[in-house]
Parts: C-alpha cells; sequence; structure tokens
C-alpha cells in the first residue's frame, strides 16, 4: 500500500496526459517514504466511457482518485499526503479546468482488515 486509482472521463483523453499524472503522484507518494512504502505504491487509471454528469447536457468531465492505505498512519500524515496529491491534481488540471467544464476530486479510504499480500518489490528498496 498505498493504492491511488484514478478515473477520468473518456472525453478529456486527448489533453489529460494520465500517464504523466500517474508519475507525478507517485513521486508524491514517494516523497513521503517514511510514510509509505516505496514498494508498495501502485497507481492506476481508469478511462470511462458510461457516465452522466450533472443534466448530462454539456460536455462535462470529472477526474476522481481514489486512495487506498493500509492501517498506521496519523490523520496528520493522511491529511499532509492528500493535501500534497490534490494539488498535484489541481495543477496538472488547471489549463484543462480554464477550459472547459471539469470537476477533480479525491478520496482516502483506509481498510479496517487485515489485507493479504505478497509482493517481493520491497526488498529493492532496503
Amino acid at each position: 500500500m498505498p493504492h491511488i486509482t484514478i478515473e477520468y472521463t473518456d472525453n478529456i483523453k486527448a489533453e489529460a496526459n494520465i500517464k504523466n499524472l500517474l508519475q507525478k503522484v507517485n513521486g508524491v507518494l514517494i516523497e513521503r517514504g517514511d510514510t509509505f512504502p516505496i514498494g508498495g505504491i501502485r497507481s492506476r487509471a481508469i478511462e470511462l466511457h458510461d457516465y452522466c454528469i450533472a443534466d448530462g447536457e454539456e460536455d462535462d468531465a470529472f477526474v476522481h482518485a481514489s486512495l487506498k492505505i493500509g492501517k498506521g498512519r496519523t490523520e496528520e500524515e493522511k491529511k499532509e499526503a492528500c493535501e500534497a496529491l490534490f494539488a498535484v491534481m489541481k495543477d496538472h488540471f488547471a489549463e484543462l479546468f480554464d477550459k472547459r467544464y471539469l470537476a477533480l476530486s479525491l478520496e482516502i479510504s483506509e481498510f479496517e482488515n487485515k489485507t493479504y499480500k505478497h509482493n517481493n518489490i520491497h526488498k529493492r528498496f532496503k
């Protein structure tokens, strides 16, 4: 952990540079290596083809990020990481935001129960 999933509407694909955004969000989490183990960071994007936004009358768009983490971080660590992630999202989409209707959002969820993991990537960062 952490895992971040970014959902985005297909009507912004050409301008969104999602691969670059994934690199940026990983960078935010990597900078917090004491909080989030680098070998556990996963980011992915899901392009949405079926959606309806507001009244469906305009070519509205949205980007929603979900950050999932395991237990063990303080409220301050979670808040600071989310604020940094959301700042990166707003900066990444600033030009597009100025040109069209676009909603950005970010949520965080913490696993309540044990997660099952098998990961040898951590060895690279020890």
